[in-house]
């Protein structure tokens, strides 16, 4: 059993949320095929606070969400699109905090979303709102989302982007004096070591692959989730520095 699992950026409401594999997802964490003592939602749960825009398989998440705080300890992270923390407190009836240091074996492990260390989204709001805007017509263009992310990788603002949540996020676990940190936000999964801190960004729930963390031991691991698998599991590839990992998935640890 793990000691903590984190997902973020699951954007429910949005037309890319990728909620059948969601639904999967938990539904394992909830019948301890992937069995963890914690589970943390790193920021934008929502894609904004209009429910008239939530399927019925939002909804179903939701309601999974809601029968797993029952059973595990869920802290959600607040993130740019999920609107005020009490608003999203009484919905779920889950901690909702701006940042979480987790203790795994020793290691100080920072959890927070990264979009206060995004200066982008602060100066320019509605060129933002644009440029996501072009994003999410891209992956509803082409389905495997092929196009939309070569549009990103050669977007030197959302490179920018990606670096500096990295580096002021480094910076900041360094004077709170954490070992790891682990950001949502960018959409971007990576695994980087800088000034003995180690960066994990786990990715999204929009993509036509998704990412979580799993945290056990003071090692953190981005793993690999695709809905065509009955269930995620852990296949391990190479250990990146001595804190983190990725690995792809097909199967999940139990108990």
């Amino acid at each position: 059993m793990f000691d903590a699992v984190v997902i973020s950026d699951l954007h429910l409401g949005s037309e890319n949320c990728r909620a059948k594999a969601l639904v999967q997802f938990l539904e394992a964490v909830r019948d301890g095929r992937l069995g963890t003592k914690r589970l943390f939602l790193n920021g934008d749960v929502f894609d904004s606070i209009d429910f008239r825009r939530l399927k019925k398989r939002h909804w179903k998440v939701l309601s999974l969400l809601r029968k797993l705080s029952d059973e595990i300890e869920i802290t959600w992270i607040n993130g740019n699109h999920d609107g005020p923390a009490d608003i999203v407190s009484h919905l779920l009836g889950v901690e909702v905090v701006d940042e979480v240091v987790l203790d795994s074996r020793g290691k100080r492990v920072l959890l927070l979303h990264g979009h206060r260390f995004d200066e982008f989204i602060e100066r320019y709001p509605i060129t933002s709102k644009l440029a996501d805007g072009v994003y999410r017509f891209l992956q509803w263009l082409d389905k495997s989302h092929t196009v939309a992310r070569q549009a990103k990788s050669k977007s030197k603002t959302f490179l920018r982007c990606v670096e500096k949540v990295r580096e002021l996020s480094v910076q900041y676990a360094r004077k709170r004096g954490c070992d790891i940190v682990c950001c949502g936000h960018t959409h971007h999964p990576v695994v980087a070591v800088s000034d003995g801190v180690t960066y994990v960004n786990s990715g999204c729930w929009t993509e036509q692959t998704c990412h979580y963390l799993t945290i056990l031991g003071g090692v953190v691991e981005l793993r690999e989730y695709r809905e065509a698998a009955d269930e995620p599991t852990a296949s391990a590839a190479g250990a990146i520095g001595l804190e983190a990992s990725i690995s792809s998935h097909n199967a999940a640890p139990t108990k």
